[in-house]
């Protein structure tokens, strides 16, 4: 069985889609799938279908879930296979106080993501920036929109998406830092600018486009970022920029060598200082 969650939900069984088009069965699916190989409990199901207000018939309409989602599965399979001796019932499998989606060796691509963000993590400790800007690109283009963006997420699936979609932030600060390292200040300008418009609480971005523009020789566009990020600041939080983004301020007034390309400023490295 392979797995997607980073963009609309989808889960192959022997090629073939076993997603629910119905609202609920398909967040059942997509709470399984956020935990392949893993038992996802009775409670966790039902909290996130029905929150704190379950119906009377709770225990059977879950059931009933499951059978859809095993009836798909079932079709998928074509029938009973060696590798499946209880067929769908042996890759949705009924575990005690819960169910387990089991991948039997299947692709994932969040754990793929997770593979390699780490190897990139390690590429840029290792300060091997060519290295670790390929394997966060790769990771990124995982992505195939926001996660689980068609399926209408409980309170159990919105935080797991926005759990997610933070550590894409984070991937992408990585990289753009790895980026910057290599002198890619450029190319990066278009990017960030864009990016910084969309996030516009965000400071490690922030901070990376005041470094790209005073590398590509915009000293006064790097000062304006600055003073537009703290007015927005100031106006949607009540709060100043961060004592990072105040000395990347003052570097830039001061045309700071640690600035200039091999210089050794503190990178912004992606971080979420303020909420998105």
């Amino acid at each position: 069985m392979d797995i997607g969650v980073l963009g609309p939900c989808w889960v192959m069984q022997a090629g073939a889609s076993v997603v629910p088009t119905a609202v609920k069965p398909r967040k059942v699916l997509a709470l399984l799938a956020l935990h392949p190989d893993q038992v996802v409990s009775v409670n966790a199901l039902v909290e996130e279908l029905w929150g704190e207000s379950p119906p009377r018939s709770v225990q059977t309409t879950l059931q009933t879930y499951i059978l859809q989602l095993r009836n798909l599965i079932s079709s998928a399979v074509g029938g009973h296979s060696a590798d499946l001796p209880l067929g769908a019932k042996s890759v949705l499998v009924t575990e005690s106080g819960g169910y387990l989606l089991d991948t039997q060796g299947g692709d994932v691509d969040v754990a793929e993501f997770d593979r390699l963000s780490g190897a990139g993590h390690r590429a840029l400790e290792a300060g091997d920036c060519t290295a670790a800007s390929a394997l966060f690109r790769q990771a990124l283009a995982l992505w195939r929109g926001p996660a689980l963006i068609d399926v209408q997420c409980g309170a159990l699936l919105e935080v797991e998406a926005t759990r997610l979609e933070e550590c894409r932030l984070s991937i992408l600060g990585r990289r753009i830092e790895a980026d910057l390292y290599l002198g890619r200040h450029h190319e990066l300008i278009g990017e960030l600018s864009g990016l910084a418009a969309r996030y516009p609480l965000h400071e490690g971005l922030h901070e990376q486009l005041m470094l790209a523009l005073y590398r590509a020789g915009r000293r006064g566009s790097s000062l304006d970022v600055y003073q537009r990020l703290r007015a927005v600041l100031g106006r949607e939080l009540g709060l100043g920029p961060s004592q990072s983004l105040r000395n990347m301020q003052r570097a830039v007034l001061d045309s700071a060598p640690e600035l200039d390309l091999g210089g050794h400023f503190p990178p912004a490295a992606g971080r979420l200082v303020r909420a998105i």
